[in-house]
Parts: C-alpha cells; structure tokens; sequence
C-alpha cells in the first residue's frame, strides 16, 4: 500500500479538472502563480513574486497541462513568449469572470524538498458564490461589493 507522503500531488488533477470546468462553462480559467528561477515567464509582468496568467485556448498555443509542467505559448505585449510553470508553482486556478475555483497552499521549499506535511487537498480552499447567477448592477450601474472584475483575494 502507498503511503499518502508517497503518493502523487493531486494538484495536476485538480488544475485539469477546473480547467476544464471553467471552459465547459464559457469561464476563461487563470492561474497565479508564484515565481521563482525555475517558472519561465516575462519578468517584468511578475509583480510581488507573482504572475497571473490566463490559460483559455484563445490565449494559449500548444497548451500542455501536464503532471510536472504547465506548458505553452503565449502573447505579452504582442510578443510571443514560450511559457513554463512547474505545477508545485501554480498558487491557484479560477475563473475570471466569477472568481469560482481553487487555491492550493504553498509547499514548504516545494523547489526541492518532497512534501512531507499532510496531503494538500486538506489545505485547499475553495471559492464560492451563493448563487449560480451573477449580481446584477445596481440601478446606479456600480455592481454590489465594490464592483469590478471578480478576482482571487489571497489570505495569509
């Protein structure tokens, strides 16, 4: 029998299954992500460490959500970049539009130590609306809650 410490991350799993979550439902799925030497990335969009990238087939060629490696070719100031995030990386993935979907904790020196903590989707926390539909503009056109684009709000 496989012990849980030994067991592969669910965290590719879980990035696929809300990737395509978020494009069965018309969602463009981001990730953030949390840089360091080996996610290659266009620096000077990093701020605080972090990067957001969207991840929907009208932004990406050659998309490769593998195991180890999120993998593809995108436009940043309309130049071509190869992009390359180690999924241990990957902070959360969620939809743009409604902000639904998942952040993953940070793994303790996940650049070279194994995990040795308890399985990580007992850390993960999940994003939730409390309706399917979305909030509908106040009459003065401002949306409830501050209005805006949804986004993912990390708590330390």
């Amino acid at each position: 029998m496989i012990d849980a410490k030994d067991s592969p991350s669910t965290r590719p799993y879980l990035i696929r299954g809300l990737y395509e979550w978020c494009t069965d439902n018309g969602f463009t799925p981001f990730i953030a992500v949390l840089v360091d030497e080996r996610v290659r990335v266009p620096n000077e969009f990093v701020k605080d460490g972090e990067i957001v990238l969207n991840i929907s087939f009208d932004a990406t060629s050659a998309l490769k959500l593998g195991n180890d490696y999120i993998e593809f070719k995108g436009r940043f100031g309309g130049v071509a970049r190869d992009i390359l995030v180690p999924v241990d990386r990957v902070l959360a993935i969620y939809a743009r539009e409604n902000g639904q979907g998942m952040a993953f904790p940070l793994l303790a020196s996940s650049a070279t130590a194994p995990v040795t903590s308890a399985p990580e989707t007992q850390s993960v926390t999940l994003t939730t609306v409390t309706s399917d539909k979305p909030e509908a503009p106040n009459p003065d056109g401002t949306r409830p809650n501050g209005g805006g684009r949804p986004s993912l709000t990390r708590i330390k």
